[in-house]
């Protein structure tokens, strides 16, 4: 690819099979310095996880990478303008498609795996439109498609849990991740501590401008005309918590009936974060998928 670069600290020794010490790495494409990780063994095809609003690399839950690099080489990344990538994010969701592709393709692959999960899974629904090609097997979790019911709301509920979070001094995931009850609250809370068992070289908090201008992409992507998903060809897993309040589960309903070639999984009791709620449940399905020949 024109103008791509990786930088030196890229190695090929002993295989990290640990995110929280997966060392961060970059690559240069199209002039955007893209921050990723990389872990799990080096055969097989590699499975890409694409992420949610407002999070970087520290995000992804580490029993979920885990679990999936025990069997496949795991790539994290931050798009463009996020953490410590470069440059400026994109205000649509067809602009964040075209430079995850940008990235995947800077890395030398010419096929790939994806696991995505929220707005991550909006930007996958892109590629595996525009780019046929690049995804063999597609994870779609907590996710909804364009014009889906209620996505045009993220923006008002995340700003009213922001506010709630503020307010009773708690991260804002316990309440867009997992629903209010004894059993949703405990998961948020086990989830959160997961979250920080990494302690060194953390990536960079996202900035309130980029975290606006996803805000804005998710905006446009639920007032966004519906899309032909009978386009989408490949294998695809469908996964939500059956109370997802941020992109209401009925969207994870939709998206399996317009897909040709679908599997759908919901986890009782679970709201948007369900598969890091039921990671002990999600990673067998996960790999038993991607394992299919």
């Amino acid at each position: 690819m024109k103008g791509t670069t990786v930088n030196a600290r890229e190695t090929h020794g002993d295989v990290v099979t640990s995110y929280k010490n997966a060392q961060t790495r970059t690559v240069t494409a199209d002039g955007v310095t893209f921050a990723y990780r990389d872990l799990g063994p080096r055969t097989g095809m590699p499975v890409i996880f694409i992420t949610h609003l407002a999070a970087v690399l520290d995000n992804w839950d580490p029993r979920v990478v885990d679990g999936i690099a025990a069997k496949h080489r795991v790539i994290t990344f931050d798009n463009r303008g996020v953490g410590a990538s470069t440059g400026e994010t994109p205000k649509t969701i067809e602009e964040m498609a075209k430079d995850a592709v940008t990235f995947i393709r800077a890395l030398g692959f010419e096929q790939v795996d994806v696991l995505s999960f929220s707005m991550g899974a909006m930007i996958a629904q892109v590629i595996a439109q525009t780019d046929p090609q690049l995804i063999r097997r597609l994870i779609l979790a907590g996710t909804g498609p364009a014009g889906g019911e209620g996505i045009k709301n993220v923006t008002r509920i995340s700003h009213y849990d922001t506010l709630r979070a503020l307010l009773t001094f708690q991260d804002v995931k316990q309440f867009l991740f997992f629903t209010r009850t004894p059993n949703g609250i405990r998961a948020g809370k086990q989830f959160l501590a997961r979250l920080k068992e990494r302690t060194q070289d953390r990536d960079k908090a996202i900035r309130l401008k980029s975290y606006f201008s996803q805000l804005k992409a998710i905006h446009r992507w639920g007032l966004a005309r519906p899309q032909d998903l009978s386009v989408i060809k490949v294998p695809v897993l469908v996964a939500n918590g059956d109370d997802d309040r941020m992109v209401p589960t009925s969207n994870t309903y939709d998206l399996d009936r317009r897909l040709p070639n679908s599997e759908l999984v919901i986890y009782p009791d679970g709201g948007h974060g369900g598969i890091f709620q039921y990671h002990e449940q999600f990673v067998p399905t996960a790999l038993e998928f991607f394992g299919r020949p």
